[in-house]
């Protein structure tokens, strides 16, 4: 079993295998083989979902559970050196696919038990080629550096100190030679090259690998003029270097296959080579994946394993994908390609982590930290069950408890991001992590719209006047790409961003401004009795209570009883973070007012509305009150509230005889839940989420 990773047990399970030793073919952890689940093309698996997931943190476990054991290499495609060439470097003789495929080589040649290094011949000799192209007016210092490093992939070692090495500077100075001579710089340096690797060659498969590059379009047998073709499609750039660096990727799988081939390498190295990428969505993972694809769709074999990991589910580029859930592939990944490239590829996607999992995590990381009991089911209910927001609050817990209450106080609290970093609050390093740095000014902003007309008022209150209803649309459209899911009623519909957003808006000011005239632009965006709910949500986030309570006592006896209650939860599902005046300003004690009126200690001081029912009021302002309070994502359920909950909705179904079974049901549906940390929902069980009426065209909530 893994080591560390929580709810992943189908891809790292031994007894019986998941998916990682099924494609292997190794145990994790263990030099000890295993049966292929595909003994013959294999499928490349992209883990897909959105940030936090935990997908980085499982190809660190693969590489870990594998390194040592078969040739491993892990990049990210989101690190810097893949994003733009070295300052001395030629734009036009670098790509982020071709820096990649060296990463990829220098760590897979790293010898494993029982077997040497690899060597990379072809995939040397093209990445000289390509190099050969910048090196117009280079220096020689700076040839020699660019093409030792290359040169060292094709580097076997030797057991007699200090000759590792020597092969490839003898080389590279036949080429800086031929490449600072009066010849053709290009032929002569990938002259220069091929003659030097073919002396070395001692067998026949070196040897067949030294001319490999004569199958290269328009090459005429010539291995020499194959690489010239290559390093000057390279150069042209567009489809003519996608051309190129195909068979750059061809290349590398080559010498993957070659390094397997024959009696004894056979005997000698147990499983398949083993190539992660993470962030596979950004350069150079779309062109790598996209290489290997299309050629095992043409039938050129390889036997490497890769698993790569990217942001959203990649339904556009990858239309043609296999697509399971992760217990799908847990025994078995029914995995049969067609026709079409994209086929070759099987997608699965992370789950959130489950509400055990969530515990363990926290008792893990807390240690012998005196926990409450609800906290790991509060926290699971906030996050969602995201590894990253898990891991993160438990940290701040075991930092603040006992003196924090809330997860809202954990959120605020400072943890560091790394080892050397300073600290920052908990809900702004989960925010650098979870949502487009480029992007966060505005998203917290639209964070509390709930459709794209609501995200366009609040764009023309508070953002620049550049930002309009375009760039709306294209950061919903951002946000679906990068897997967050799409909600009816909320412009960003992953919960958890959403009140880490709101969040950062309620904190952005010392006296809440941006937060006031957020709600205050959306309170005015509803008017009129038909959006009455939209309002009045808002109205309560800025902590306005009277017109909710009217409202909902006013409409009790008139909507059906499971719209009237849809109606209250989405009401009461208002931001709340601690109280302050309408000046914004802070509460003196900072305590929760919510709790206090839902358990009826201010029902004395209230002044009652003339002409209403007053015991109906007042029940329905606790109701509200404690609805509010244990539908909280950031704080801890108080068992008090409970039983208030839990009265006021029984004595309510005394009322209402058509609607009894409703409200009694909730009655002990909704405290069951929030001690759970489960969300309040239809007291009859259901998922009424394609009906909920959270979006202002479905009005079934209105009065």
């Amino acid at each position: 079993m893994h080591r560390r990773l929580h709810g992943r047990g189908a891809l790292f399970d031994v007894d019986p295998p998941g998916l990682a030793p099924r494609l292997v073919g190794l145990r994790p952890h263990q030099h000890r083989g295993h049966p292929y689940e595909h003994p013959g093309e294999l499928p490349l698996v992209l883990l897909t979902g959105a940030r936090g997931l935990g997908k980085s943190a499982v190809l660190g476990e693969l590489r870990d559970a594998y390194q040592g054991h078969t040739p491993v290499a892990l990049i990210d495609c989101a690190q810097e050196q893949f994003a733009r060439p070295p300052a001395e470097r030629p734009a036009d003789s670098w790509s982020p696919l071709a820096q990649a495929l060296l990463v990829i080589a220098e760590q897979l040649a790293a010898p494993v038990t029982g077997a040497g290094r690899i060597t990379f011949p072809r995939l040397m000799s093209g990445l000289v080629a390509v190099a050969a192209g910048g090196w117009g007016d280079a220096d020689s210092e700076r040839i020699r550096r660019e093409v030792e490093r290359i040169l060292l992939l094709n580097e076997r070692g030797t057991w007699i100190s200090g000759l590792a090495g020597r092969w490839a500077g003898k080389v590279a100075a036949k080429v800086v030679a031929a490449a600072t001579g009066t010849g053709p710089l290009v032929s002569g340096a990938i002259e220069a090259t091929l003659e030097s690797v073919a002396e070395g060659f001692s067998n026949r498969r070196q040897h067949k690998a030294s001319v490999w590059y004569r199958t290269y379009p328009n090459a005429g047998d010539n291995a020499q003029r194959g690489l010239i073709l290559l390093s000057g499609h390279f150069r042209a750039g567009g489809s003519s270097r996608e051309h190129a660096e195909r068979y750059l990727v061809r290349a590398l799988l080559a010498d993957l296959t070659d390094a397997y081939a024959g009696v004894l390498p056979r005997m000698q190295r147990l499983g398949r080579p083993l190539v992660l990428l993470d962030n596979a969505q950004c350069a150079p993972g779309p062109g790598l994946v996209e290489a290997v694809l299309r050629d095992r769709a043409e039938g050129v074999e390889d036997h490497v394993a890769i698993i790569a990991a990217r942001r959203g589910e990649g339904r556009e580029e990858l239309p043609g994908a296999v697509r399971r859930e992760l217990a799908e592939v847990a025994r078995r990944s029914d995995w049969a390609p067609d026709a079409a490239p994209s086929s070759r590829a099987l997608c699965v996607a992370l789950p959130p982590l489950s509400p055990d999992d969530t515990l363990h995590m926290v008792g893990a990381v807390c240690g012998d930290t005196a926990v409450p009991p609800q906290l790991p089911h509060a926290t699971h209910r906030l996050t969602g069950g995201n590894p990253l927001g898990i891991v993160l609050l438990a940290e701040s817990a075991a930092q603040r408890l006992p003196q924090a209450s809330s997860l809202g106080e954990l959120l605020t609290t400072d943890v560091r991001p790394g080892e050397d970093e300073p600290g920052l609050p908990a809900y702004q390093v989960l925010l650098d992590r979870l949502v487009p740095a480029e992007h966060l000014d505005e998203l917290t902003v639209l964070a509390a719209a709930h459709d794209h007309d609501s995200a366009c008022a609040l764009a023309a209150a508070l953002l620049p006047d550049t930002f309009g209803p375009a760039d709306v649309r294209a950061l919903q459209t951002l946000l679906a790409e990068e897997g967050l899911p799409s909600v009816p009623g909320q412009f960003v519909g992953d919960p958890f961003v959403r009140t880490l957003l709101l969040l950062r808006l309620h904190l952005r000011d010392r006296d809440h401004a941006s937060w006031r005239r957020v709600h205050q632009t959306l309170i005015a965006h509803y008017p009129g009795a038909e959006r009455a709910r939209y309002r009045l949500h808002h109205e309560l986030a800025l902590g306005r209570t009277e017109s909710a309570v009217n409202h909902l006592r006013d409409t009790f006896t008139v909507l059906d009883t499971r719209t009237w209650l849809r109606a209250l939860r989405f009401i009461a599902s208002a931001p709340y973070f601690h109280p302050h005046d309408a000046m914004g300003r802070d509460a003196a004690d900072g305590g929760d007012g919510r709790t206090a009126v839902a358990l009826g200690r201010s029902d004395a001081r209230r002044r009652q509305p003339q002409g209403a029912d007053a015991v109906l009021h007042l029940r329905i302002r606790r109701l509200l009150h404690a609805v509010w309070q244990l539908a909280d994502p950031l704080v801890l359920p108080d068992p008090k509230v409970c039983d208030r909950l839990r009265f006021e909705l029984e004595q309510l179904s005394n009322l209402r005889p058509a609607g009894n079974a409703l409200l009694w049901r909730a009655s002990r549906d909704w405290p069951a839940a929030a001690l759970a940390g489960r969300p309040l929902d239809d007291p009859d069980g259901t998922d009424d989420s394609d009906d909920e009426g959270d979006g202002p065209d479905d009005r079934s909530g209105e009065a």
